[in-house]
Parts: structure tokens; sequence; C-alpha cells
């Protein structure tokens, strides 16, 4: 997953997260967040958040992560929103979000676009600037997804301890999301004493019903082997590949058979044909 999916996973999330980027006071409700495909062209806006209402002021709202420099970036960007201005003819005001990790990143346009930079429509956001300080709930997962590996530990356990409170089962999920995405070494268990959640219904969450489920499926495989070999003596590696290998589905097949199988060949028939 790249940063930039989780950018626009969490604006589908949240669409109040690019109110407050710009300074707008719009409702969380009265947008909706999406990709645009612009026809006949090999044009596509990644990420449009579109007004839920006939408010004319109410602005189209344009946005775009960058995470890696680009010499036409602007071109692109700039060009795809005229373009979609003249199809759509959405007959409202529009503003244009650029979210960067550093001012390093951004590659200034050429010249002939050059012009485009000063407009007020434009607003470029630097995720260097929001290291520091008192930030709001939302803003304060945008720190998540941009600091360090070390940074995302101590911010999640800083989350988990002071903002219990707003933490949603979709706003556990994506952080259980980044955790898995930013920290590829640590395994699930080691995520899930990070998080330390204590609350019953936040352990409903994907990430929690997965661990759930491979636990089980864990101890399932543990108990028939023991009772295989109880009954078998020692396993053939394969066997013991197989067990480790299986779904809940295919371990309670074969403990049904366990119990008129006289042989370990009938147990797992459909291994050894």
């Amino acid at each position: 997953m790249k940063t930039d999916s989780l950018f626009y996973r969490l604006f589908q999330r949240c669409p109040q997260l690019a109110m407050e980027l710009l300074g707008l006071e719009f409702s969380n409700d009265s947008y909706a967040f999406g990709s645009e495909e612009i026809k006949q062209t090999g044009f596509r806006l990644d990420g449009v958040f579109k007004p839920l209402t006939e408010n004319p002021k109410q602005p189209l709202i344009f946005a775009e992560v960058q995470y890696q420099p680009d010499d036409d970036f602007y071109a692109r960007f700039l060009s795809e929103i005229t373009l979609y201005l003249y199809r759509h003819k959405p007959k409202r005001t529009w503003l244009a979000l650029v979210i960067y990790p550093t001012r390093r990143t951004e590659k200034l346009p050429e010249i002939e676009f050059e012009p485009f930079i000063a407009l007020p429509q434009l607003r470029r956001i630097y995720l260097e600037d929001y290291q520091q300080g008192e930030l709001s709930f939302n803003l304060t997962l945008i720190r998540l997804i941009a600091c360090d590996e070390k940074q995302t530990a101590e911010l999640v356990q800083q989350l988990m301890m002071t903002q219990t409170q707003l933490l949603s089962l979709e706003t556990l999920d994506f952080i259980e999301t980044i955790l898995v995405y930013k920290l590829p070494r640590l395994t699930r268990e080691e995520i899930r004493a990070m998080l330390n959640v204590q609350n019953i219904e936040l352990k409903q969450t994907r990430f929690y019903q997965e661990i759930a489920a491979e636990e089980q499926i864990r101890g399932e495989q543990v108990l028939l082997q023991r009772l295989l070999i109880g009954r078998f003596g020692k396993l053939p590696i394969e066997i013991e590949q197989q067990l480790a290998l299986a779904s809940a589905e295919q371990i309670e097949q074969w403990a049904d058979r366990l119990l008129v199988a006289t042989t370990l060949e009938a147990v797992f028939s459909e291994i050894s044909h």
C-alpha cells in the first residue's frame, strides 16, 4: 500500500479533514470523496471532494498527495482540473489541495504554468509543519501517516492512552492499517500489544477478528496434531506441513474422519492420492 492511498482512505472516512486543512467550515456530511475519470483523455483525478448540497459557494475540492518529486506534476494536475471544469461545468467555485511530505519534495512548475502557483484556489500543505504542537484528532492522524517509525509507535501509544473516547471501530481499523503498512516487521501480536485496547467493542475490529480467527485455527491444529500422534505415532513431514496450512474447514473434516479412521491414510485421503 502506498502512502498516498492511506490519505485517500482517510479522506473517504473523514472529508472534514480537508475542511480543516483548508480552513473551511462546511460540515463533514456535505461532501463525498472519490476519484474521477475524465472521458476521452488519459487523465484521472485521484481525489475529488464533491459537495452534496446545491450551495454554489461550497467549493469543489481537487486533492492530490504527492510523495515523490515530479517536474511535470503541476502541468498535469492543473490541466486535469481545467479539463474537468470544461467537461463537467459544475457551476460552483473550486479549490485544489496538494499535500507534500516536505517542501523539498515539491517541484515548482515551468514558466508557462508558473502563474497558477499564485492562485488563491491552490493550497499547498507540507506535512513537516504538522510534526509538532497541539493538533485536532483528525490532524493527528495525518501526523501518524507522516512521521518516522519510532514516532509512529510513540504516537499510537499516546493516542491509545489519551484519545480512547474518539476511537471508533472505523478509526481503529485505520490506525491498525497504518501500523501494518509502516511497521511491517511487527507481528500481529506485537501490534495488538501496542494498541492495548481494553474496550470490548473496539476488539470487534477486522484486525482483532482476524487475529482471533488465526489463534482459534492454530489451537485446533495443535489439538488435532496431538490426537493424531496419540493414535498413529510420529507424523510424516508432509502431514505436519498440511496441518500447518489447513483452514478451519479442513481441520474439522479431518477431525470427523479421525473418529472412525483406522489408518492415517484414511484421515488424509485427499493428501495421499
